[in-house]
């Protein structure tokens, strides 16, 4: 056990006069943050889980932050193991759920890709594959896809990474998506 020494009268001097005048405080507990949002509902969902809902999660317009660099089609968030990316651009993380939105217009696509992603996070699946094509039959002859789901995935926040899959899955044309999961 340790003895505590109560301060002497010098000691309690040296310290008000070190402190200076003190206030009382009315309140016996301080806030030191800003209050937290409130929490958003199961799924994801912002008010509801109609059609409308979907179709408003994903913009087209999305212009990523300074700074979020790294190769056309490549993402990663911040703090992901390097091993695990390395897996999952050597295609070997085992690929739970395949999505595949060859001719689909971009509407049908970015909302089959918001069900698909749903879908993904309610059955806690880790990785899948979303294979997009690579254009040959697009009027200008370019993938029209490709550049919207790069965005696309960027703002799903339950995307952690993706990259182009390997040849055999589809190279160019398919991307290997790593996702939270929920536990």
């Amino acid at each position: 056990m340790t003895d505590k020494k109560r301060p002497s009268p010098e000691e309690r001097a040296l310290f008000r006069a070190a402190v200076g005048p003190v206030k009382r405080l009315r309140q016996e507990r301080v806030e030191t943050h800003s209050p937290r949002p409130p929490p958003r509902p199961a799924g994801g969902a912002r008010s509801g889980s109609g059609q409308a809902d979907l179709e408003d999660r994903l913009s087209d317009h999305y212009e990523p932050p300074a700074g979020a660099g790294g190769a056309p089609g490549h993402f990663a968030r911040p703090g992901l193991q390097h091993s695990l990316l390395r897996k999952l651009r050597q295609g070997r993380v085992a690929r739970a759920a395949e999505l595949d939105l060859h001719g689909m217009t971009v509407p049908e696509a970015r909302l089959a890709l918001q069900r698909f992603l749903l879908h993904c996070r309610q059955r806690g699946l880790r990785c899948v594959c979303i294979i997009h094509g690579k254009g040959y039959r697009s009027p200008q002859g370019r993938p029209v896809l490709k550049a919207r789901l790069n965005g696309w995935l960027r703002q799903w926040e339950d995307v952690l990474a993706f990259c182009p899959a390997r040849p055999a899955d589809g190279g160019g044309g398919a991307l290997y998506v790593l996702l939270k999961t929920r536990h």
